[in-house]
């Protein structure tokens, strides 16, 4: 019999368990270990941070759902991970051993790189955690009662892009709900070389029909942006040119703040000697196994993926669900051939497909590799986004409370995608 233990219960751990409970022999035991007790629907945090979801709607406690399929849950935070001895060392001192060990961890925020930023003593705020949106919504109703201006956008090598044009657009259309939005000044600061760079090279027409979004919202820009530090209501901004040059300073007054941090890789796997790339992230072979220890694998946030290209201001690469789907398959496959004897031969594809929410509308895209040059470059926008976005919501909750181990997005989102690109082309 083997031990499976999956760090991490976020959308990529939990659809890992339910794959290998259902792939494997049940004679194998399968754990998931998170520091929460809960299970959190990240997509969902922009609508959180303006009052449009509640965090009973996107969450839900997660032992009660596994223990349903026969899976093991421990709520603990790992300290230390001992990979020639296979076995993880919990806060509290306790171990647990494994034959097979799943990275799913998510990243760590790296919110102390810009002095001033993040919710936790800074003066910024997030939507990279339910705790984070449900403090940000507070701060937004403090903007509401007393408005003033607004900067979202994503601080220096940030990889996670979408999130941050999601909450912009959101955040407009509430502040057009309540009547206010005349009275908010909203400026998008990025580390992007340009609009709907997206970390990604951009996919499609997603530069000009961001700017046009942008623009059409009354919402200013600044690119190749990188935030030296922040101050109770005062953001400082050096804008660097194509060299990499500073060519102007802003200081940027604020009454309310959402920027994305850079990520790195959580300190127990960050601290494992030859598991990861400087910044903490997994360094993976193309069957998503580490190179140097072969019991160890990983998917998702916490993988080690260089940048698409060099930007004058560092740039990360996103990890969209469809990716990190791809990755878990991958690994769930690789997993039971090694346990019957054989060479791990699955691969994930790596392609990035995005759903966008803009208020009420979105955008959609499509990176066939994600990498450019690509087979696919496809961005549209339209109606039909914000509503497959509250669809694909609602069947991924469930999914993640069912057990439910059929892949989403290659038999939902793609066969939606695919039915709107013959309306729209």
């Amino acid at each position: 019999m083997a031990h499976i233990v999956i760090l991490g219960a976020g959308t990529g751990g939990m659809a890992a368990a339910y794959e290998m409970r259902h792939k494997l022999n049940k004679e194998h035991e399968v754990t998931v270990v998170n520091e929460r007790d809960y299970f959190q629907f990240v997509p969902s945090n922009p609508w959180v941070a303006v009052g449009w979801r509640s965090a009973d709607e996107i969450s839900f406690k997660i032992e009660p759902y596994l223990k349903k399929q026969n899976i093991n849950f421990i709520a603990q935070r790992v300290d230390q991970i001992d990979p020639e001895n296979k076995q993880i060392t919990f806060s509290n001192q306790e171990t647990l051993s494994y034959d097979h060990l799943l990275i799913m961890t998510g990243p760590k925020l790296a919110f102390d790189e810009v002095p001033g930023a993040g919710p936790e003593g800074g003066h910024t705020q997030s939507v990279c955690s339910l705790p984070h949106a449900l403090t940000s919504y507070e701060n937004f109703q403090a903007l509401c009662a007393d408005p003033g201006p607004v900067i979202v956008g994503a601080m220096a090598g940030a990889s996670c892009f979408g999130p941050a044009y999601e909450y912009a657009f959101i955040l407009n259309k509430e502040l057009q709900n309540r009547k206010v939005r005349d009275k908010v000044p909203m400026t998008y600061v990025t580390s992007e070389p340009y609009i709907g760079h997206l970390g990604l090279g951009g996919v499609g027409d997603s530069k000009s029909m961001l700017e046009s979004e942008l623009r059409a919202h009354h919402i200013k820009w600044i690119c190749n942006a990188k935030v030296s530090k922040v101050e109770a209501g005062m953001m400082y901004v050096d804008e660097h040119n194509e060299k990499g040059e500073v060519i102007k300073q802003h200081e940027l007054p604020f009454k309310h703040s959402m920027m994305l941090p850079a990520f790195k890789g959580v300190d127990a796997v960050a601290a494992v000697e030859g598991l990861c790339n400087p910044r903490g992230f997994v360094l993976i072979d193309e069957h998503q196994r580490n190179p140097k220890y072969d019991s160890i694998w990983s998917a998702g946030v916490c993988i080690a993926i260089p940048p698409t290209e060099v930007t004058p201001v560092p740039t990360g690469v996103p990890k969209t669900g469809y990716m990190i789907e791809s990755m878990v398959t991958a690994i769930v496959e690789n997993i039971d051939v090694v346990l019957k004897g054989q060479q791990p031969k699955a691969k994930a594809t790596w392609n990035a497909i995005c759903l966008a929410d803009m208020g009420d509308t979105g955008a959609a895209f499509v990176a066939i590799p994600q990498i450019p040059p690509r087979n696919v470059s496809w961005f549209k926008k339209g109606k039909w986004v914000h509503l497959a976005k509250v669809a694909f919501e609602k069947y991924f909750i469930r999914k993640m409370k069912t057990g439910n181990p059929e892949p989403f997005y290659e038999k939902q989102i793609l066969k939606m995608i695919g039915v709107e690109r013959l309306k729209n082309d």
